[in-house]
């Protein structure tokens, strides 16, 4: 392979966010849009990267983070600037109070499962997989999400991303997904 075959990477082998502590970084944005565009940019240029909660001594009034592969900063960023997106912040994880925040909580209540996803709960009756509970947020399309989605298979229900419009729908989102995996193992 010569030199230049080193730093060119097809989709498939993005580095992964798998590393230790200090090889990776976050992301730090003004608003959850931002955090939304980033995130669907990196994805679709193959970047495994993970949405977070930041960790307290970041937090700038958007409840997430992204993390990402920290010696890949410099095309990540070069990404989002011809995107139209620039972070607030780089932050190196380097310490363990940075460590960003898992978003997830999974709660097996015997017939029923429970996934937590920032502050949005979902809840489903395991053998139909149908959405029994919708809960948390404080956001205006929560009721919404809710009257749409509850008392609907998993299959059948709209995915939250597709209806709603705020930090609550995103976080319902991951939630969806989450149980979506859960019940796929």
């Amino acid at each position: 392979m010569g030199f230049l075959g080193l730093f060119k990477k097809e989709k498939a082998e993005r580095p992964s966010t798998n590393q230790g502590a200090a090889d990776r970084g976050i992301l730090v944005f003004d608003n959850t849009s931002e955090v939304i565009r980033a995130e669907n940019m990196l994805r679709a240029e193959g970047w495994q990267i993970r949405v977070m909660g930041p960790p307290p001594e970041v937090r700038t009034g958007c409840d997430l983070v992204i993390e990402f592969p920290l010696i890949e900063e410099l095309n990540i960023l070069r990404l989002l600037r011809k995107g139209g997106l620039s972070p607030l912040q780089v932050v190196p994880v380097d310490s363990p109070l940075l460590q960003p925040v898992d978003l997830f909580h999974v709660k097996d209540f015997g017939e029923y499962l429970m996934v937590r996803a920032a502050n949005m709960k979902l809840t489903i009756e395991k053998s139909t997989r149908t959405i029994v509970n919708i809960s948390g947020g404080g956001c205006p399309d929560v009721p919404y999400l809710a009257k749409e989605m509850v008392g609907r298979s998993l299959a059948e229900a709209p995915s939250p991303r597709e209806i709603g419009h705020t930090l609550c729908g995103y976080a319902l989102q991951l939630a969806y997904e989450e149980i979506t995996r859960q019940c796929s193992q």
